[in-house]
């Protein structure tokens, strides 16, 4: 017989297709006829359907029967089996395997055996396996499909691990009597539930419902996590996230221990402008027993109309040990604020209240400004015309109090600063460029609660500044591009007025960015008041391999010195430290960055270095700081302090990680961490061991210990590309 071929007008109407039975077997009879032929038949009804096999004939009058490489097409639903039949009669639909049924979904079907209707949405399936979104497998003795909704498994293995041909157990897999899956509502319901590991009972469920892998945020339990601590002892986490519509969600997270009964919760809400954010926790532990403890963290920001925002940043606390305990992270001032903005291309508003609690045991809360207020208007214009250049107009307002009425220890001080600028620059013969800064700031100052200084103090600051530059650039034959840039600065500035307490530039950072400044101190309730010579340079070399790098120098002359400046901040005496700064990078595996300060003598008052390697297995981020004793910046003793982060793939699968900071100067580490993590296709286990060793009043040194395990295929999507082989080593 000739193979033919018919496109029906759709799976669910295969009766339609007797209605051509005549031109089909005068198609089949056909000498000549193609290997496989082709109809169509659009019935009115749903989008066309179409049915491909080798061979097609009638059989009994009453029956239709396609064999070899059979292929039916409707919609997103795509069918493959060896051979279909269907009866007139019954309108049943008997289909012979290896069976494939996919679903735009997501969904696969895979069987021996299936009696269906013709429609595809209700029927009986044997030696079944439901695959969902390529992750969650179902392997049943028998499948039911129900209404074109509830799939009905019976006797059920349900894993996202790889299952092996030759029958060793999966690393986990959950063993039911029953599985319902609910298409519409994408939720797994199972009934008799054994939880296995390498195929040994764990635990029993007598039901259990569970999100399938399509649900991205799916109302219910999330996998434990087990702690141990010093602190807290034995403990677990049993999360449970709640949705709350389609943009908002709250995790509630119960944490139960030897020592503790803990509600941990975190609330997040996308709204149409804008975002919220919260998380916090409620305790009551043996710690400090009958007292309610926790703690409250959250952010936000609202985005108005014309460019307005509002945000805000929200920490609290009980108690100074809270974070401690709990392995939360290790603040030691906690910081609420709220703000309002406006940035344009060219015009900047802010301002905002903050409120700052300590957690330092050597600090007294009354006598620390914990109120501080600040607004801030920039605006820049550019007048053409024979001046030309850029105008900058900004006022400033600060205030910080405290809740003290205590003489100097309860101090409160309020600040008005109005600053104008103008600064233009040109390009000089031979290539040199020059720039001139000329400005003018006024401060006004309000002190309480001082007798050592007058209640209102007004500064006036004029200031101006001519630099002088020479960029050069140098490409050679390989295509290797060096840049040089040295610089000269000629600076005044003359403030006059009383002295003010210096409470906001206690601590001066000597660096790159403010090296050209006519003021380095970072607020101006102290400003540089002398004639400047300025000094530096900086190189630049560029590799078409991609090595990149860069240093440079700087250096600043005073007279007379200015006393505000502290020993350490590198700007003390006429003479500043030697900054020198620089940066190596090769493409994105290698990154230093470093600078320091060098005295008179060589010596080294500040330094610090960055550095990251990114490689195959292994990644590395560190960092090294050293600080010289400087009592005006509270430091008696010197400050050397190293940092580093470390992740080391094993083999396929393991990754080892480790953290550390150490402290130098009393060769003691202060915090140490090691991690193991185990992770393929259907799990990651994460193992970690923290030890803390500081101490204070109200917290001892601390070891951690914790245990988290997330499964794949039930709403969780596991990225790792390691997949366990199936053949023995």
């Amino acid at each position: 017989m000739t193979t033919g071929r018919l496109l029906s007008g759709g799976l669910s109407r295969l009766r339609a297709v007797l209605a051509v039975l005549g031109w089909l077997v005068v198609l089949m009879l056909l000498p000549d006829g193609p290997a496989r032929a082709q109809t169509a038949l659009d019935t009115g009804g749903p989008a066309p359907a179409i049915l491909v096999a080798d061979r097609i004939y009638v059989a009994n009058s009453d029956t239709l029967v396609a064999e070899g490489n059979v292929e039916a097409f409707q919609g997103d639903v795509r069918l493959r089996a060896r051979k279909v039949t269907y009866d007139r009669t019954t309108g049943k639909l008997s289909i012979d395997g290896p069976i494939r049924i996919d679903r735009g979904s997501g969904t696969l079907v895979l069987a021996d055996m299936a009696e269906l209707d013709s429609d595809l949405q209700t029927g009986l399936l044997t030696g079944a396996r439901l695959v969902l979104d390529q992750q969650l497998q179902l392997a049943a003795v028998q499948m039911n499909r129900v209404g074109g909704r509830y799939t009905q498994l019976y006797k059920t293995a349900v894993t996202s691990c790889r299952v092996c041909e030759e029958g060793r157990a999966p690393l986990w897999q959950i063993r039911a009597r029953k599985v319902i899956h609910d298409q519409v509502e994408r939720q797994l319901y199972f009934e008799n539930a054994t939880f296995r590991v390498l195929n040994v009972p764990v635990f029993y469920l007598p039901r259990m419902r569970l999100p399938d892998p399509t649900v991205e945020r799916a109302r219910g339990f999330l996998i434990p996590g087990v702690v141990n601590s010093t602190d807290l002892g034995f403990g677990i986490k049993l999360p449970y996230f709640i949705p709350l519509g389609p943009s908002a969600d709250i995790t509630l997270t119960p944490f139960l221990s030897t020592r503790t009964r803990t509600l941990n919760f975190r609330y997040r809400q996308a709204l149409r402008r804008g975002d919220l954010f919260f998380e916090g926790a409620l305790s009551s532990d043996d710690l400090i027993p009958g007292k309610l403890r926790g703690y409250l963290f959250g952010n936000g920001i609202f985005y108005l109309d014309r460019d307005w925002s509002v945000d805000f940043d929200l920490q609290t606390v009980t108690d100074d040990s809270y974070l401690v305990n709990y392995n939360l992270p290790n603040l030691d001032r906690l910081r609420s604020e709220v703000g309002l903005q406006r940035i344009l291309d060219t015009s900047m508003f802010r301002t905002e209240v903050n409120y700052f609690k300590s957690l330092r045991d050597d600090d007294t809360e009354s006598t620390q400004p914990t109120v501080i207020t600040d607004a801030l208007y920039s605006h820049r214009f550019y007048p053409g015309g024979p001046l030309g250049g850029q105008f900058r107009f900004g006022v400033d307002l600060h205030s910080h109090s405290r809740s003290s009425d205590l003489d100097v220890l309860g101090r409160d001080i309020a600040r008005s600063t109005v600053d104008v600028a103008w600064l233009k620059d040109w390009i000089l013969k031979g290539g040199v460029r020059s720039e001139v800064r000329v400005g003018f700031a006024a401060d006004n100052f309000g002190i309480k609660d001082d007798p050592n200084y007058p209640q209102h103090v007004n500064h006036t600051t004029p200031r101006a500044a001519v630099s002088f530059t020479r960029p050069m650039t140098k490409t050679t034959r390989n295509g290797t591009i060096h840049f040089l840039e040295p610089v000269l600065q000629l600076g005044w500035a003359d403030m006059s007025g009383s002295p003010v307490p210096n409470e906001e530039s206690r601590f001066v950072e000597f660096d790159r960015g403010d090296l050209l400044s006519l003021s380095r101190f970072p607020a101006p309730d102290v400003r540089e008041s002398a004639p400047t010579v300025v000094y530096g340079g900086t190189w630049a070399r560029y590799a078409r391999s991609g090595w990149e790098s860069w240093a440079a120098f700087g250096q600043v002359l005073r007279q007379p010195a200015d006393p505000n400046f502290s020993p350490s901040s590198g700007l003390a005496g006429t003479v500043s430290d030697l900054l020198l700064a620089g940066e190596i990078s090769l493409t994105d595996k290698l990154w230093l960055n470093g600078r320091t300060l060098l005295n008179s003598d060589f010596s080294v008052s500040k330094a610090e270095m960055r550095g990251r390697w990114t490689g195959g297995r292994f990644d590395l981020v560190g960092t090294y700081l050293w600080l010289d004793t400087d009592p005006v910046e509270d430091r008696t003793d010197p400050l050397s302090e190293i940092w580093f982060d470390t992740r080391y793939d094993l083999v396929p699968g393991w990754t080892a990680s480790a953290n550390l900071r150490y402290d130098v100067t009393e060769d003691d580490p202060t915090i140490v961490g090691v991690g193991l993590l185990y992770r393929n296709e259907c799990v990651e286990i994460d193992l970690s061991l923290s030890r803390r060793n500081t101490s204070t009043a109200n917290v001892d040194p601390s070891t951690t210990f914790g245990i988290n395990v997330r499964l794949g295929g039930f709403a969780v999507q596991n990225s790792s590309n390691y997949r366990r082989t199936c053949t023995s080593s």
